[in-house]
């Protein structure tokens, strides 16, 4: 449990210690960080009866002094100034300031200079500037962040704010579990060797006290690898649940969205999909996609026995039973009505998608050789009507990456096939692919030939 954990404890310090009617305030990206480790209800019994994000809370007037304000910010430019422009006209009767990061003195200087009114209570630094999907999994949602790997395409100035980025969030990691890493990098890797650098710059001279935590045991390893050495695992379709889920529905900040594949009942729209509030996920989200027919099934028996027992009320204590039991009874209807949906919505996608069939061709284009009758096997797909255009691009990308060097004219027939059918397909965009992540980038023997 520790990043879930360590992200938990933060917001907990944070509400516990203030008595009284909260609002809390955050940004477009601790939003999401709050969001994964706390639920509404959570909140609700800190007190906290209004949840607002900065850019948007000064548009209303309204005097609300009767509410103390907890605000959880990341420590960017931007938000110092919603802050000045805030704390110039307070609304609310006392102001507590927590930094997901390292504030910078002149950023302290801003906010003391503002504070004219005096009604800041407390400016504290909180590392939790990291959204903790999983226990051991988290993610700092930075969109298109593949456009980083690109050679010098992107303005240095984006480019400079994406290592940043990344640093600041590496950083809040390490500094949240009270360790500092040994670090190694992809040496190959321009992006990889300059945020290694970076954080190495920042973790041993610039915050070198801050990070100094005396501990006697082994440092933890940060390894920096660039996604270019290993570009077969992101195209194959995945086949355990959680993996399977993200990429035909796709989950965000452990919310799943239902309403772009089909019309569903308004509380089931978006469901949550979390392994610290969902038994039946947590022991399942690894489990392939056969076995999660099998114990769903088991699930569905239990709740039908849960229900019958809840049919037979013939006494008074029968009654009180079940009023004390209803809630219970209530999250496990949901929770079997929501993994019911999902694996149906799935099974019909691998259908009518022919994914059985399309996975194992990808599986032998990752795994064996046999270059004939990958070819072969390759066109029987991209000339299948049921096969959808991204599993067709991701066949002969992976095709491509597999014998880029053997058979060019094949090669070419392939994306000639793939621009008939595929009426969104881009010209030179398998071969851009192979510019990036071909095997003249890479440095492992990927395919182990």
């Amino acid at each position: 449990m520790v990043l879930v954990t360590a992200a938990r404890d933060y917001i907990n310090r944070m509400l516990q210690d203030i008595s009284g009617m909260k609002v809390l305030i955050l940004d477009s990206q601790t939003v999401s960080a709050v969001s994964v480790v706390y639920s509404q209800s959570e909140l609700l019994q800190k007190e906290v009866f209004l949840v607002e994000l900065v850019d948007s809370i000064y548009k209303s007037k309204e005097s609300m002094s009767h509410l103390k304000a907890v605000y959880f910010l990341r420590p960017s430019s931007e938000n110092i100034q919603h802050l000045r422009r805030q704390l110039a006209n307070p609304r609310f009767g006392e102001y507590h300031l927590f930094f997901s990061n390292m504030l910078k003195d002149t950023q302290i200087h801003i906010l003391a200079d503002s504070d004219e009114q005096e009604v800041v209570q407390q400016v504290q630094e909180f590392y939790a500037d990291f959204v903790a999907v999983e226990p051991y999994h988290f993610t700092l949602n930075i969109p298109s962040n593949h456009l980083y790997m690109l050679p010098a395409v992107v303005d240095p100035s984006s480019l400079q704010h994406f290592c940043d980025r990344v640093v600041d969030g590496i950083a809040a990691v390490f500094l949240a579990l009270k360790r500092r890493p040994v670090i190694r990098y992809q040496r190959t890797s321009d992006i990889a060797k300059r945020i290694a650098q970076e954080t190495t710059k920042l973790m041993y001279q610039q915050e070198s006290g801050l990070f100094d935590f005396r501990r006697t045991e082994i440092s933890p390893l940060l390894l920096i690898l660039d996604r270019r050495d290993d570009p077969v695992t992101p195209l194959l379709n995945q086949w355990t649940y959680q993996a399977m889920v993200h990429e035909l529905i796709g989950i965000q900040d452990n919310k799943v969205d239902l309403r772009s594949i089909g019309d569903f009942p308004k509380d089931q729209q978006e469901v949550v999909l979390s392994s610290e509030q969902d038994t039946f996920f947590k022991a399942n989200m690894y489990e392939n996609f056969g076995d999660i027919g099998m114990n769903i099934k088991r699930m569905v028996d239990e709740f039908q026995q849960v229900a019958k027992s809840n049919q037979s009320i013939q006494t008074i204590e029968d009654m009180a039973r079940f009023v004390e039991n209803y809630p219970e009874y209530k999250k496990m209807h949901g929770n079997v009505s929501k993994h019911v949906t999902l694996v149906t919505e799935m099974s019909k996608m691998v259908e009518e998608r022919k994914l059985m069939l399309v996975s194992e061709t990808e599986q032998e284009l990752a795994c064996n050789g046999g270059q004939g009758a990958a070819f072969e096997a390759v066109t029987n797909l991209l000339n299948n009507e049921n096969v959808s255009d991204i599993d067709r691009l991701r066949l002969v990308m992976l095709y491509a990456l597999r014998y880029e060097k053997d058979s060019p004219v094949q090669l070419m027939q392939l994306f000639n096939k793939l621009a008939s059918r595929s009426a969104k397909y881009k010209p030179g965009l398998v071969q851009f692919l192979l510019k990036q992540a071909g095997v003249d980038k890479r440095t492992g023997d990927l395919y182990g030939n």
